[in-house]
């Protein structure tokens, strides 16, 4: 079936990502392994299960010493920059109208603040605007790989999941995505760039 609809993750897709830099940086303030309790915690945060004040207020009853401000800077640290041939890629995709195109980003609201920073306000309002619609975990209650994620956008959108390709950076999304019948690229974004989509084999 032709591809007739794209559904691309955020993270090391559009916007870089330096994923160890959090661990790293917690390092600092004493950090030594990131316990069950607490990837849980990132997840209920993920989810919007907890309120940002609840969140930082969890790390700092492990972290006594540790301030809001170091807290959300080592939290952030993650977020790389956005590099702006992306941008225009995506603003093509959408001028071409060849595709419907959807995000759907596990993240956060502490993280989408330091992605609009990064950006600036007018880019970050451009890219929005270059998706049919987008999808954020802590806003609708549920996070990738979860099944529910992708039946949810493919009944509310009402596209065939055969028609649909899915481009993810986590094997385990992708993974997910695929034994529902979606396309799935999972993109290495240490060699990959969603620029060149269309050298994607299914393209052909």
């Amino acid at each position: 079936m032709k591809i007739k609809n794209i559904i691309f993750d955020f993270g090391d897709v559009f916007i870089n990502l330096d994923k160890p830099a959090t661990f790293r940086e917690m390092q600092k303030f004493g950090l030594t392994e990131l316990t069950t309790e607490m990837d849980a915690a990132n997840k209920a945060y993920e989810k919007g299960e907890i309120s940002t004040h609840d969140f930082i207020c969890f790390y700092q009853s492990h972290f006594p010493n540790l301030t809001e401000h170091q807290l959300i800077s080592a939290w952030n640290a993650i977020i790389l920059d956005f590099p702006v041939h992306r941008l225009e890629f995506l603003k093509q995709l959408q001028k071409q109208s060849k595709h419907r195109i959807f995000l759907w980003s596990n993240t956060n609201a502490l993280h989408l603040e330091r992605v609009q920073e990064v950006m600036g306000q007018a880019d970050y309002q451009v890219f929005l605007g270059c998706f049919e619609k987008y999808y954020f975990s802590h806003e609708l209650g549920m996070r990738k790989p979860e099944s529910i994620c992708f039946t949810s956008i493919l009944e509310e959108q009402n596209i065939h999941p055969k028609e649909t390709l899915f481009i993810d950076d986590t094997a385990e999304n992708t993974e997910a995505a695929h034994r529902l019948d979606l396309h799935v690229w999972n993109i290495k974004p240490e060699h990959e760039d969603v620029s060149r989509l269309f050298d994607f084999e299914i393209f052909r």
